[in-house]
């Protein structure tokens, strides 16, 4: 890959870049440059997006994250400037999906080579990045996308995981499902500042154990009924240490 990317690079860089400080669409190159640059892609891309084959009836869901190509910006590794895309992320693949503005087929890329993405989805911005190589958490001894929740000293962060779910029906006290079917669920993790990737769930009890020092503040935080309520719990929680 050290000897595609500068070719990439050469061709990326020709007009105006920006940082990553600004808000999702005020950023980004030229409509001519990042045609350019969404076709230097394909060096990396693979025609047809995932190989799912979705003729088959006895599927239920989809290895896709969003089922939906989403507006969003792509920064690849070793690159400070987005490129403009619709995508999704192929969980099963552990790969991203994009669509060619001029063709409008669909191409992915692996998870290796992206180093930041924001989806710009009902109107609210979700950054994502991606995480590998860690030998002590089997999820990420591969490069696998993750969402960010929170910055700063303490990062919480979200990994999006699909499974299959194998049909049964066959055995005489199988569960008589007669489909295979994506089923999608989620890890929750804090990153400490040394780096330290500490898996949590969404309850009060599983941060005293992270943070013993921080039980009173910890506690005095209401749980919510809902997992998206505690997310907002674990963020109110984080923002006051």
């Amino acid at each position: 890959m050290k000897k595609i990317l500068p070719v990439i690079i050469l061709v990326l860089i020709t007009g105006k870049v920006y940082t990553q400080d600004n808000k999702l669409f005020q950023t980004g190159i030229t409509a001519e440059e990042n045609l350019k640059a969404i076709g230097n892609l394909a060096r990396f891309a693979t025609a047809g997006g995932t190989g799912f084959d979705t003729r088959y009836e006895g599927i239920k869901g989809s290895p896709r994250l969003f089922d939906t190509l989403y507006s969003s910006l792509l920064k690849i590794k070793d690159e400070d400037f987005y490129i403009q895309l619709k995508t999704d992320l192929d969980l099963i693949q552990n790969s991203l999906i994009f669509i060619y503005p001029t063709t409008g087929k669909l191409a992915s890329i692996p998870s290796g080579i992206v180093k930041e993405l924001k989806i710009n989805k009902d109107g609210k911005e979700m950054l994502y990045r991606t995480s590998g190589g860690n030998k002590y958490l089997k999820e990420f001894k591969e490069s696998k996308f993750f969402q960010v929740l929170k910055e700063g000293q303490y990062q919480f962060i979200k990994l999006p995981i699909k499974k299959l779910i194998a049909a049964d029906y066959k055995n005489a006290y199988s569960a008589d499902r007669r489909y295979d079917e994506y089923t999608t669920y989620y890890k929750y993790y804090i990153i400490s500042p040394d780096s330290v990737f500490h898996q949590i769930q969404l309850t009060r009890k599983s941060l005293v154990k992270l943070f013993p020092d921080k039980k009173e503040i910890i506690n005095n935080v209401p749980e919510s009924k809902t997992k998206e309520g505690n997310e907002e719990m674990v963020l109110n929680i984080l923002n006051r240490f």
